[in-house]
């Protein structure tokens, strides 16, 4: 009965949910019945090296959910193989962070017992990317969510998506395919727009400054479409601008606000900043990209530019749920604090 369970040390999702998806899957598939004993928490701790919480939360969470009973002195069984056929996830993100767990977090959460997931990080890396959705094409998914952020490559990628999965089962998240590429459900960032829109907005707190500056990495997975907004604000409002490619070497200016993408730029900035003795919020500013709760506390507060990543994991599992191949722009905000 333990050759059913399936627990993958490559994917995210945590040992007790893979436990629980197990299960779920074997009951529809028609691998275990009603009645039928399920292996014992002893067995699964040592078959696969985890700890005896992680079976003991995925079991309690069945036992709640009605689909086991626990029978004293004996163990555990299936109560319930009447099941409505779930969806079956692959989740593909590009990297790790504190803003992809509140999209998983929220995606996961909205699905709930509806769907199984499976979850997998390529960390920028187009082969690894392309290698992960060959590997699930043997899994039977219902459902493939992806997101299409890559430090190099990826030139091929409509090609390869429209040949790799069915547009039916293929949801986008975060970046929107080509205009000339398949037709896909999507919940997708205007990054352009965005960031022309949180300049202007904060326009009345930028104009005590003659420069900005943008930190962009020159081997980045940053949407190019970032920088254009950037650009044409600059260019619309009449402000000194430039680009910084490695913060590391960067000699600050007075009069100069500086916008990060990636967080461990913002680390190398602040320290600078308070090596320089320049006064933030009055010599030297900082917007940052996306919102993390030390951001609030950081320096009395750093002004930050980020889209609703909760709101993104929502609209990503009601595609799962609703099917269809609409396309949603997802909203962006602006939170002024005292770095500018």
């Amino acid at each position: 009965m333990i050759d059913f369970i399936d627990i993958k040390e490559t994917s995210k999702v945590p040992k007790y949910k893979q436990i629980i998806d197990s299960i779920y899957t074997a009951i529809e598939n028609g691998d275990v019945r009603a009645s039928d004993k399920l292996p014992s928490v002893n067995e699964l701790l040592i078959e696969f090296d985890i700890s005896r919480d992680t079976v003991v939360r995925a079991y309690d969470h069945l036992k709640e959910s009605g689909i086991i009973e626990s029978v004293p002195g004996k163990g555990y069984y299936i109560k319930n193989d009447q099941l409505k056929l779930r969806a079956k996830v692959f989740l593909l993100f590009n990297k790790l962070s504190v803003h992809k767990k509140i999209i998983y977090d929220a995606f996961a959460r909205t699905l709930g017992d509806r769907a199984t997931v499976d979850f997998f990080i390529y960390e920028n890396n187009y082969r690894h990317f392309k290698d992960l959705i060959e590997y699930g094409k043997n899994r039977d998914y219902t459902h493939y969510v992806v997101i299409c952020h890559f430090e190099e490559g990826g030139e091929d990628l409509c090609d390869f998506l429209q040949a790799s999965i069915p547009k039916q089962k293929l949801i986008v998240l975060d970046k929107k395919l080509p205009d000339d590429c398949i037709q896909v459900a999507t919940v997708f960032q205007e990054f352009e727009k965005n960031i022309y829109d949180a300049l202007v907005e904060l326009n009345p707190k930028l104009r005590k400054y003659k420069k900005i500056k943008m930190l962009l990495r020159q081997r980045t997975y940053h949407p190019v479409e970032i920088k254009k907004g950037f650009i044409r604000f600059c260019g619309e409002f009449a402000y000194d601008f430039g680009i910084v490619e490695k913060i590391e070497e960067e000699e600050l200016e007075p009069d100069t606000v500086y916008i990060n993408l990636k967080e461990d730029d913002l680390v190398i900035l602040i320290k600078k900043i308070n090596a320089s003795g320049l006064v933030l919020g009055k010599q030297v500013g900082i917007i940052s990209y996306n919102d993390t709760p030390v951001k609030e506390i950081l320096r009395d507060g750093i002004t930050v530019i980020s889209t609703d990543f909760e709101n993104l994991g929502r609209q990503a599992a009601d595609m799962v749920l609703e099917k269809g191949t609409r396309s949603v722009a997802n909203p962006f905000y602006v939170i002024s604090r005292n770095s500018l």
